[in-house]
């Protein structure tokens, strides 16, 4: 993540991320100016993530798609930049967030290992020449590939669609376990610690909500395009949501943007 500080405290992000200006004491704050050096002690912000999204096809036809990520990830993350590294890996720039006046530009490697029957892995590696600005960020996620029978519901939706229904659906579940550990401007730290950290959970759960949303649906329309496969647009289960699912309560995973 790149981090800046703004030139003034600004707090209208506050509302944004769900936090009520009026419990921001802004007075904690004067004397500080975007200059101050960053805080020694960083703050950790941690959560846990499950979802699902459905290939109308077998295992091995996915499995054949998602190997081939060379293809279809610099595709499907646009409008997030992403940069090449080694064989399985990729720097990948995000966007911008931020509140209290504090931006950060999550900027982070993933490796795409590869399958290990049927489970798909991907951890955080270096970047290349590139040192994160105050912040450490752990990436750990898990895709396995389920393949069952088509439901009634899907079968419908096919049909009404006069499309050929599926033989068979594979499911692409996934596990995210994500840690981030944010050194703060001293500013930052003038407010209260369970401020920052609720409005920084907050943040994370927005990113990867917005993220995940956005690179499923681009990763389900990229796949049944390429492969040629009808996918019915009234049954497009862009990010269904778990039981276990961690994320702000206040979305709708379905939502469009």
């Amino acid at each position: 993540m790149q981090a800046n500080s703004a030139e003034q405290h600004s707090f209208e992000n506050a509302a944004i991320l769900g936090v009520p200006s009026g419990r921001v004491d802004i007075t904690a704050l004067e004397g500080y100016t975007h200059d101050d050096r960053i805080h020694s002690e960083p703050v950790c912000f941690h959560s846990s993530f499950t979802s699902c999204m459905e290939m109308y096809a077998d295992v091995a036809t996915v499995a054949r798609y998602l190997d081939a990520h060379r293809a279809w990830f610099p595709r499907c993350a646009q409008p997030m930049a992403t940069e090449p590294i080694g064989d399985n890996g990729y720097a990948l720039t995000i966007g911008k967030f931020g509140s209290f006046g504090y931006e950060v530009e999550p900027k982070i490697g993933l490796n795409l290992l590869p399958a290990d029957q049927s489970i798909y892995r991907i951890q955080t590696i270096a970047v290349p020449n590139y040192v994160p600005p105050g912040y450490e960020v752990d990436f750990k996620a898990a895709l396995q590939l389920i393949e069952a029978a088509p439901d009634s519901e899907l079968l419908a939706a096919f049909k009404k669609a006069t499309a050929t229904a599926p033989e068979c659906v594979t499911r692409v579940e996934w596990q995210l376990d994500l840690q981030v550990m944010i050194q703060f401007p001293r500013f930052i730290h003038a407010l209260p610690l369970s401020l920052i950290e609720t409005t920084g959970d907050r943040l994370l759960n927005q990113i990867v909500r917005q993220v995940s949303r956005r690179l499923t649906q681009k990763v389900q329309e990229d796949f049944h395009s390429s492969s040629d496969l009808p996918f019915p647009k009234k049954y497009r289960k862009l990010w269904q949501r778990h039981p276990n699912l961690q994320a702000d309560p206040q979305a709708d995973p379905q939502a469009e943007d």
